[in-house]
Formats: C-alpha cells, structure tokens, sequence
C-alpha cells in the first residue's frame, strides 16, 4: 500500500479502538441452545448487554430493542415476558441517590448464574471422565463431589473461576480432597465463607506441612496452644 492508503487504513483502525468495545460471555454463545433459549431469545440477551456496556443504558425502550432485533413489538414484549419468567432476566428498581429519582433497569445476574451453572456441570463431567476407574463410586471426597459439597455450602452454583480454583488446588498445588474440605469447615466455622479465606488456610497448611486430617487436628491444638 502507499503512504495515502496506509494513513487511510491506520485511522481506521484508530477509529475501531476509541469505539466502544461490547464483551459478550463465550459461555452464552456456547449454552445458549442447552439452556433452551432461542436464537432471537439469544440475541436479545446480546442487545441488552451491548446496550449497558456500550451505551451504558441499563433500560432500552421497546422501540430501540425493536430496532436493533427486527422484531414485532408483540413478540419482542412475549419474549422479554418469558425470559422474566424463566428466571433470564429480571426488572430491578433503583433510585438516584442525589436527584431522589426513581429509574427501572434489566438484570442479567439470573443468565449469569445459569451459564456458570452450565460451566459448572461441563467441569464436573469433565472429571468424572479423567477420574481413575479405580476410585470407588461410594468414595464421598472424591473431586467430583467436592464440586457439589462447595455449591452446597454456598448454596449457590459455583462461577467459573471458582470451579477452577478448586481445580487448581487439585491438580497444580496437590491438595489431598480431604484437606480441602476441612479448610472449607473451618471457613464454616470462622463464619468466612469465601474462596480466599480458604486458599489462606490451605496455604498455611501447606507451608507447615499439614497433609491430613491427624496433622490438621494436630496443627490446630497448637496453634491454640500458643494464643
């Protein structure tokens, strides 16, 4: 290309990055037929992140989600309706702080939730297959359960990234199950129920040689022992 060309082309693409970028989740494009929603349904999902994240409009009018869809004002209002209803998607009101003004936005924490319970699952059947045919189905601590003992304690589906935090603990840092799981009753206890409190205590378990549970029972007496 020529310099004229090159100019033309570098303020194209100088043009494309001050341009607001719109961060679509690869787990909603992957998912989004399993969790039986349908390709306009899937879209419209799409629409109303583009809006927030571009736009920074929480609440697009019919009209504008008409006009981004193509769709008829009556099957565009049916499909929010069962997306609402099926839990997608939820309508909060919210009010201004300063001005007192009342405003409505869209929710989209209830997709959120159901795409990191797919992710969830797609890890837990991933396991099940890389597990060792020798391991004992009745075998309560075995990765596959510790999966579903953390959602039970949370009482929520796992995100992503702590799906893989477990994961990490398992096959990077070599954490016996057992040990995690009793990190995770200790976090019950200290009434610190989140991920880096318990990565704390593996951590410090690790660092003072505390492989089972006779060497957790052992390292807590004399850490009491000391206070």
């Amino acid at each position: 290309m020529n310099d004229e060309a090159w100019k033309t082309w570098s303020m194209g693409v100088s043009y494309a990055m001050e341009s607001p970028q719109v961060h679509i989740p690869h787990a909603l494009l992957r998912f989004y037929r399993k969790m039986d929603l349908s390709l306009e349904e899937a879209m419209l999902l799409i629409q109303l992140i583009a809006f927030r994240q571009a736009e920074l409009n929480d609440f697009p009018t019919l009209e504008e989600l008409q006009e981004r869809t193509g769709m008829e004002p009556s099957e565009l209002a049916a499909r929010l309706q069962r997306l609402i209803k099926d839990g997608f998607l939820a309508i909060h009101e919210d009010e201004d702080t300063p001005s007192g003004i009342r405003f409505e936005r869209y929710n989209l924490a209830g997709l959120y939730e159901r795409l990191a319970g797919c992710l969830a699952e797609e890890r837990r059947s991933q396991r099940r297959m890389e597990r060792p045919a020798a391991v004992p189905e009745d075998d309560t601590e075995t990765a596959d359960n510790l999966f579903g003992v953390f959602e039970q304690e949370f009482a929520r589906p796992l995100s992503p990234m702590e799906c893989e935090t477990i994961s990490v603990w398992i096959d990077q840092d070599r954490y016996p199950e057992e040990l995690i799981l009793l990190a995770l009753k200790e976090a019950v206890f200290a009434g610190k129920l989140h991920f880096r409190y318990i990565d704390r205590i593996l951590l410090e378990w690790s660092r003072n040689r505390v492989r089972t549970p006779e060497d957790v029972r052992a390292y807590s007496q004399k850490f009491r022992g000391q206070r």
